[in-house]
């Protein structure tokens, strides 16, 4: 071959590779539902159901979804609760809890025969709607953070002034702390607590619990008054 047959040929192919790679790019272009991509999901409705002793309040990715509806002030105030909300995964669940307590001594009833220290507990789940699907429950897996803590010194609790003698542990909640974006890698794993301890009552039997859903608090269910918990939901 001579040396002007060589450069006739190498322009041919050259020209055939320009052509066929304009032809690809056009049908890209043209083919718009292919080009968009993929993994993104609507919105799903779900249902998060939730017993306290004695009060909560739920959020996801930050935002305020409901709260128990029964006053903390309320004496024996035990009751189920069930929000519906909508939320792409992942999402994060947060919950306020609150034992009842009358003052920052950590202590209820006082001045009558049954003033005492408190006990809390909580348990929850979150159903997927759309499928029926049990996608969250509460366990040891759910990062929790005390806010409140009292008496820190439980010979206190018979006390006629309680307020003068009991102590007490309080921080403010970090700001953002039921926002998905959250850093929680500093709090401390939730306790499991059986129903012996808690000893569940006023509409915990009324929910269907699933077998994964565990009574979930702080490591001292008398001690930790005020409780924030959380859990991303994948």
């Amino acid at each position: 071959m001579t040396p002007r047959s060589l450069i006739a040929l190498v322009l041919v192919v050259a020209v055939s590779g320009l052509v066929a790679g304009c032809g690809t790019s056009s049908d890209a272009a043209g083919d718009s539902t292919t080009s968009e991509p993929t993994g993104l999901t609507a919105p799903a409705t779900f249902s998060v159901e939730v017993w306290a002793d004695n009060w909560m309040a739920v959020y996801v990715d930050g935002e305020l979804i409901g709260e128990d509806s029964v006053p903390i002030t309320t004496e024996r105030s035990f009751n189920a609760e069930t929000f519906t909300f909508e939320a792409t995964y992942p999402f994060t669940i947060g919950i306020e809890a609150k034992d009842f307590k009358e003052t920052d001594s950590g202590i209820e009833y006082i001045g009558l025969q049954n003033q005492q220290m408190g006990d809390g507990g909580l348990i929850a789940q979150v159903t997927d709607n759309s499928s029926g699907e049990v996608v969250a429950t509460t366990g040891s897996d759910w990062s929790v953070l005390v806010v409140q803590r009292a008496p820190l010194n439980p010979e206190c609790a018979g006390d006629p002034d309680p307020d003068a003698t009991c102590e007490s542990e309080s921080v403010d909640p970090p700001p953002g702390w039921a926002d998905a974006g959250f850093d929680d890698s500093n709090w401390d794993a939730a306790t499991e607590w059986t129903t012996q301890a808690v000893s569940p009552k006023g509409g915990y039997d009324e929910i269907r619990w699933d077998d994964g859903a565990q009574l979930i608090w702080g490591s001292d269910l008398e001690v930790d008054n005020t409780i924030l918990m959380r859990l991303s939901v994948r």
